[in-house]
């Protein structure tokens, strides 16, 4: 209950990403299109949670054929996704904390419960089966959530908020 109840409240806070991305409570301003590119992307990722949830409250031994499971091709995406944003990102030297925008910060705080809710997972894996692709879906999702939050800080075109030595 644990692992997919974390699983919940990420995508509780993926929903908060999007209503600041499609309304910015700071006046920050990013492209139309690349709002609507990134709101159709948090709603699949929305989507993709709720089967990732289906995945981890079900007992292997008790999946129904076409139950909504992590597939590989969830995966791909999310490395495709990493590849494609990556390209438009400098080189980081530096560590980056959550700010700058809201909406780098709730993406930050969904990396964050993303990376828990790994934790608890792999914890849960420890006791029990669960399906073979949750923790590497999650795993990759949190690189990707990193990923973002760098890039919607330069669509907005602000400046990365960097750890001091």
């Amino acid at each position: 209950i644990e692992s997919y109840g974390t699983v919940d409240e990420l995508n509780a806070i993926i929903g908060l990403c999007r209503v600041e991305l499609e309304h910015p409570s700071d006046g920050t301003a990013i492209a139309a299109s690349e709002r609507e590119r990134l709101s159709a992307w948090f709603y699949d990722l929305q989507q993709a949670l709720f089967d990732l949830g289906s995945d981890l409250a079900t007992l292997v031994e008790d999946r129904w054929p076409g139950q909504p499971l992590v597939e590989q091709s969830d995966i791909d995406a999310l490395e495709a996704f990493i590849d494609a944003e990556n390209e438009h990102l400098g080189v980081l030297k530096s560590f980056v904390l959550p700010g700058g925008t809201r909406l780098n910060a709730l993406v930050h705080q969904a990396r964050t419960v993303c990376r828990r809710a790994e934790r608890v997972a792999i914890a849960l894996s420890h006791h029990e089966k669960v399906g073979e692709l949750v923790v590497p879906y999650l795993n990759r999702l949190s690189d990707a959530l990193f990923v973002l939050s760098r890039r919607v800080s330069h669509l907005a075109g602000v400046p990365e908020v960097l750890w001091r030595k």
